[in-house]
Parts: C-alpha cells; structure tokens; sequence
C-alpha cells in the first residue's frame, strides 16, 4: 500500500509535547503513514531526545524504520515552517492527504486514522477533483467535543472553518497551495477558502473527533484576538461580494455571537452549548 497519510508536525522548543504528539500517531492502528517534522532549531533538548527515541540519524534526517524524517533548521514561524515541512514531502503522490498535527495535540483514539482513511475510501472521491475531508475536534480546555459544521457552504466559511488539526488535504491541493505567511494568524483560515472558493476542493465531513486539541496559545491570548478578527474580516473580504459580507455581519450581531463565542469558551456552559450546536448539525446534514 502507498502512504496514504503524510502528516507534519512543526516544532519549536516543545519540551516533552514533541514525543507525546508522536506517540499519539504511534500508537495508530492504521500504519500507511508517514511523518515530516519541521523543528525551528530548538534549545530544549527535545529534538536530542526525539533522535534517541526515533534513532534518527543525524546526517540524512531519517528514521531506521524510515516512518519519520527530521528537517531542523530556522523559520520565522507556525506557518513558514509548516511550509517548510511542505517542501520536502513528495507532492506527486497525489494519492495522499496531508494532515498538519501541532505540538502538544495528539490524535483522539488509536484508531482515528484507520476511521479517517474509511470515510475517504467510502466516500470514493472523484479523483479528477480535489478534496479536503475533516471531523471534529477534542477541546481539552473546557473537555467538550466540538462539532465541525457538516456543510461548508458560504455562511459556514464566513463563521468559522474546521482548524488544521481537523482536516486532511488532498495531496493536489498542496502541489499548489501553501501558506500565506503574510497572516499572522489566520494564515489557515485563508489556505481553506482558498482551496475551497480558488480551487473548488470539495469538503466532506466525517463524523469522527480527529485530534486531542490543547488550545491557549498564542493566537487564543491577549492582543491577538484582535489581530485574529481583523485578519479574518480582511480574508473573508477576498472570497466574498461585500453584499455577502454585510448580510452575515448583521445575522452574527442579531444572534449575539460575541456572547455565544463565551459561552462556548467557558468550561462551565461548554458542554451545554456544544450539545446543542452538535444537534443542530446533525439536523442539518439529514
């Protein structure tokens, strides 16, 4: 069998996070896989350590059971080195999805890839067009599943797009699209709709909990979700009329999304709002 999953894993002083996120793809049940990890020259140790867990020689970057390759250079950040990773998987292996894991998420379940590579199977996407197929995530935060919007029609992309840590591109989009560095923070967001509104990837969701996600970094603190709102207005700006744009502006004020967004944030009113957005969606994808 070819490898079907080709997953990168950035890092950048991550302590024990790096060999817990790869154990979490370890331990899968499904083995077509293989691993490319973009290291930003850390000064922790975790890469020595991650050598000596892997046996990674030191020279070529490869592992002795070659499932993982190590590129440990300099970067300017999340998403240039994520593109960095990008630069050294075989993109002609168009038969292959790529899946982004940060530091510190670990996959679900033990067999979350063997579910993911199911639901693509059965699925028998059309090979002349591109996909991108993604799930649910596990907020470990407030200790709630949240559900992915099963249709990704145009008001869904104006809310909010599944992350990364959720979704598995089909390798043809990579031959062409990699991350924008110019957004600090929602360079995801706009790499989706591109994919998506330049592209014409078609989504499909699957109804799996894809990855353990840790949140509270940096693009969740301080200034940044300033920086996070002004980057997602001017993004939606480009895949959208502004008569769109308008129109959902005013349906997100008249349905409070402000208070929304903090009830789904505090641990203590999570579950409830997520069990309800859970069965709307599935409601909505009969």
């Amino acid at each position: 069998m070819d490898t079907f999953f080709r997953i990168i894993v950035v890092s950048f002083n991550a302590g024990d996070s790096l060999l817990k996120t790869i154990e979490s793809i370890k331990e899968q049940t499904f083995d077509s896989w293989k691993v490319y990890i973009k290291d930003g020259l850390s000064t922790d140790g975790s890469i020595d350590k991650l050598r000596e867990e892997l046996l990674i020689d030191k020279e070529s970057g490869l592992s002795a059971d070659g499932k993982f390759v190590l590129v440990s250079e300099k970067d300017t950040g999340i998403y240039d080195a994520m593109n960095c990773a990008l630069n050294i998987v075989p993109l002609d292996d168009t038969d292959s999805y790529v899946y982004f894991l940060n530091c510190g998420d670990y996959l679900k379940d033990k067999d979350t890839l063997q579910k993911i590579h199911d639901g693509i199977v059965e699925s028998a996407p059309d090979k002349d067009s591109k996909h991108i197929f993604y799930g649910d995530i596990y907020e470990r935060l407030t200790g709630q599943v949240v559900a992915s919007n099963p249709k990704m029609d145009d008001f869904a992309c104006y809310r909010n797009v599944p992350c990364h840590q959720a979704c598995f591109y089909d390798m043809k989009l990579m031959l062409a699209e990699h991350f924008d560095t110019t957004w600090h923070i929602r360079a995801d967001y706009e790499h989706f709709l591109r994919c998506v509104y330049i592209d014409k990837a078609k989504t499909h969701y699957i109804p799996v909990t894809v990855a353990d996600y840790e949140g509270g970094g940096y693009s969740e603190s301080g200034n940044a979700k300033t920086v996070s709102e002004r980057e997602r207005k001017q993004i939606i700006s480009r895949y959208m009329p502004k008569g769109k744009v308008l129109k959902y502006d005013l349906i997100m004020i008249l349905t409070l999304a402000p208070l929304r967004t903090w009830i789904a944030h505090n641990p203590a009113t999570a579950k409830f709002y997520n069990s309800i957005k859970s069965a709307l969606y599935k409601r909505k994808n009969r």
